[in-house]
């Protein structure tokens, strides 16, 4: 039996820029955070022919090609699997369509353990570009590539997208106690609000591919705010890297009138009057996380709790996809 696990990220700056509609012309640049809430996926060959599958859904199918799940099918065909019989299952610590990069954490944990089946070892630049290769030229999936390196890699990670589709990703140079300061005072809030991410980067995609001015000025906005977070991280000032937050957070909610809505606004402006610094939805929109940086924790999450949100408290995650049982 074949365990891998995979973490999920919230990202710190720069978000958006790792879509190809926007960074094959201009180049990416966005940091992201590994953090230790997990998609999980157990691989194991049964003693039936045909596959059986367990996610959201039941599914059982005697080739690859029948498999209705998408990214399962497509990796299955790109590691090259030549079983018949195998059970798949996955499970996560959060649900799907919260902003948190599950899908890419889904893809290169599924593709960890099905290059252990076939006891193949695999980098995590190349686990990270068979992921982006499957969502994004496979199944066209207008999505960025944060998500499938963010996984592979773990840590605090700072990624350039070069426009001939290279990624580059070294480690954000932050001290210990900035570290330990930024883990300790970010704040997780769940929203309530699942939805599709495809759905709403896919208005972000054709705008960038349209060459919308006002889009496309955005991302470059954005692109440099990243950069600013970094500069901010490293110098040691986590009260300008919160304040960076809510800049970016302010920019994001023009891409889209499906980025936020009058709760999310809400509870934004009532954690900005509680001892938030700085925040933003994590994600492309729409629903999912909010995440404040605050040195006056109680208080916020007092806050919070009285509008009825949930709290999903986290620590960083340096070790990226791996395997934990072979």
């Amino acid at each position: 039996m074949i365990i891998t696990r995979s973490p999920l990220r919230i990202s710190l700056g720069g978000g958006g820029t790792d879509l190809p509609s926007y960074y094959a012309t201009h180049g990416g640049f966005l940091i992201a955070a590994a953090i230790d809430k997990y998609v999980y996926i157990n691989v194991h060959r049964r003693f039936g022919d045909g596959f059986l599958l367990k996610y959201s859904q039941l599914e059982e199918a005697a080739t690859i090609d029948e498999i209705k799940h998408p990214i399962i099918r497509e990796a299955l065909k790109l590691a090259g699997i030549q079983e018949r019989n195998l059970e798949i299952t996955s499970m996560a610590d959060i649900p799907a369509g919260t902003g948190l990069g599950s899908s890419g954490s889904f893809t290169t944990a599924l593709l960890k353990a099905l290059h252990a089946l076939r006891k193949n070892l695999v980098h995590p630049a190349e686990l990270a570009e068979q992921a982006c290769e499957i969502e994004l030229e496979k199944l066209l999936e207008p999505i960025g590539k944060q998500d499938q390196y963010i996984a592979a890699y773990g840590g605090i990670t700072c990624f350039r997208f070069m426009p001939d589709g290279r990624v580059e990703a070294f480690p954000l140079k932050i001290s210990e106690e900035t570290l330990f300061n930024l883990e300790d005072n970010l704040l997780l809030f769940f929203t309530g609000y699942s939805r599709s991410a495809s759905k709403i980067l896919k208005e972000q995609d054709d705008k960038s591919k349209g060459s919308d001015k006002a889009m496309i000025e955005n991302l470059h906005f954005v692109k440099d705010l990243g950069q600013q977070s970094q500069r901010a991280l490293e110098s040691d000032d986590l009260h300008e890297f919160a304040r960076l937050m809510d800049v970016h957070w302010q920019r994001k909610k023009e891409r889209s009138q499906s980025m936020s809505n009058s709760d999310i606004n809400g509870w934004y402006e009532d954690a900005m009057a509680n001892g938030a610094l700085g925040g933003k939805l994590i994600g492309a929109g729409g629903g999912g996380f909010l995440m404040f940086y605050t040195t006056n924790k109680a208080r916020l999450r007092h806050a919070m709790r009285e509008k009825g949100l949930t709290e999903v408290r986290f620590r960083f995650d340096f070790e990226g996809t791996k395997i934990l049982n072979q």
